[in-house]
C-alpha cells in the first residue's frame, strides 16, 4: 500500500465526521481512528484475520414471555429472507444518476444481481453500487444526498 494513499486517507478521516476507518489490502490492514482513547491513531497489522463463531447465551424463559417470543420468532422468520445491501465505501449516497433524473430504484421494484441500485460519491468519483441478489426492494434505509459510512446498510432486498 502506498504511503501517499495512507496520507490521503488520514486527511479524509480528519476532514469528515467519521471517527474510525479501516481498509485491508492482502495481509496489510490499516485502521485510522480519531477522537478515541487509542494510544496510536493508526495501526498496521500484517496478520491474517481470524474469524470466531458468535457467542450464544441461553436464558430461562419466564411464563409471560412465551407470547412475545413467538411474535419475535415470526418476525425473525420473515426477516430471514431479507438481504442487506451495504455501502462498500465512505461517501455521499445518491438515488439517481443526476439531480433531475429518476431514481435507479423505488420500494417494490424487482431487481436482479448486477443491477445498479444507487451511487456513492467518494473523492469526486461516482461509484455505482450494484445489487448482489435477485429480489424485491423492501426498504431504502438512507435518504438521498446524505453521507454514508463503510459497511452501512443501504437497502433491504427480499430474496426471490
Amino acid at each position: 500500500m502506498d504511503i501517499n494513499l495512507i496520507k490521503r486517507l488520514i486527511k479524509i478521516v480528519e476532514q469528515s465526521e467519521i471517527t474510525e476507518f479501516s481498509v485491508q489490502e492482502g495481509d496489510l490492514k490499516v485502521k485510522i481512528s480519531k477522537n478515541s482513547n487509542l494510544v496510536a491513531p493508526i495501526s498496521y497489522q500484517a496478520v491474517p484475520e481470524i474469524q470466531t463463531s458468535p457467542k450464544v447465551t441461553l436464558t430461562p424463559q419466564s411464563p409471560g414471555v412465551s407470547e412475545q417470543e413467538s411474535v419475535k420468532s415470526d418476525e425473525t422468520a420473515s426477516h430471514a429472507n431479507l438481504h442487506e445491501v451495504r455501502s462498500p465505501i465512505v461517501g455521499t449516497f445518491y438515488r439517481a444518476p443526476a439531480p433531475d433524473a429518476d431514481p435507479y430504484i423505488k420500494v417494490g421494484d424487482i431487481v436482479s444481481a448486477g443491477s445498479v441500485l444507487c451511487i456513492v460519491e467518494a473523492m469526486k468519483l461516482m461509484n455505482e453500487i450494484e445489487c448482489d441478489v435477485n429480489g424485491k426492494v423492501v426498504k431504502i434505509l438512507v435518504e438521498n444526498a446524505t453521507p454514508v459510512e463503510y459497511n452501512q446498510p443501504l437497502f433491504l432486498i427480499e430474496k426471490t
